[in-house]
């Protein structure tokens, strides 16, 4: 099935539950946020069912995310029932990584293929100043854990000017250490970042400015793909991503579908 604009439903990103245990002030900063009540989120059963639509309609990749899709009680059921259906070439899943070290090893005995994991500073006062909690140490726990049973993984880093800006290169360096393709995201308002403004933004050239500064050459990857990050290589061989959401966005050659914790 082809969209309005001639995309194909490609891939699903299906939230499981809208709570999390951060508040990033990208994400959610309010305090008094009003979650979903228990019995407006979708049970498995109805979750599998609606998956088994979409795959009818094209979708091969799906993509567990949340709020903070660990949080949701059982989620290695979840996974185990999308897994085993025909057709889904792809599952994989966004976390946190609080949780993660004590889920992995059952999340991939279930059968998820991929871990993407959020992080967007390696100093702990920064990761508290951003999250709400200090939280640093588990995500670091769940990271090498992530290491251990996946070899490798993608790490999300939301950069914000004067926030994590001068680390774009300590991340990369982390990434080495547990084979991590880290993918920089350009700061983007969606809607309850209140704390958003262009000055804030630091843009894909930006980036790659300060980057090169610091390894020297940098050679963009020629990809076909969908995915939002455009790939690039130091000469050392090591790939990061780049998602200029805001200065270049990209939605006209989007292929993805969000199904919302209450089925929206």
């Amino acid at each position: 099935m082809n969209d309005a604009l001639g995309r194909p439903l490609k891939n699903l990103r299906l939230s499981v539950t809208d709570r999390c245990n951060l508040r990033c002030e990208y994400c959610m900063p309010e305090d008094d946020y009003a979650w979903l009540p228990r019995e407006d989120v979708l049970h498995f059963e109805e979750i599998s069912a609606l998956v088994d639509v979409f795959v009818s309609l094209g979708v091969d990749k799906v993509r567990l995310t949340g709020g903070e899709p660990l949080l949701r009680r059982d989620i290695a059921t979840l996974v185990q029932m999308v897994a085993a259906k025909p057709g889904i070439a792809d599952l994989a899943l966004t976390t946190n990584a609080v949780l993660l070290a004590d889920q992995i090893d059952a999340l991939e005995a279930a059968g998820l293929r991929r871990i993407t994991i959020s992080l967007d500073t390696l100093h702990r006062d920064r990761f508290k100043t951003l999250t709400r909690f200090d939280e640093l140490d588990r995500v670091k726990e769940g990271i090498a854990a992530a290491q251990r049973v996946y070899g490798s993984m993608k790490i999300d880093t939301v950069v914000i000017r004067g926030v994590n800006d001068d680390e774009l290169a300590d991340l990369i360096e982390f990434g080495k250490t547990v084979n991590g393709e880290v993918r920089f995201i350009e700061y983007m308002d969606v809607g309850g970042a209140s704390r958003w403004s262009p000055s804030r933004v630091v843009s894909r050239a930006d980036m790659l400015a300060a980057l090169t500064s610091r390894y020297g050459s940098i050679q963009p990857l020629d990809e076909s793909s969908s995915a939002p990050a455009d790939r690039y290589r130091l000469a050392d061989g090591t790939v990061f991503g780049i998602i200029a959401s805001t200065s270049e966005p990209f939605c006209r050659s989007c292929d993805r579908s969000r199904l919302t914790a209450d089925g929206m």
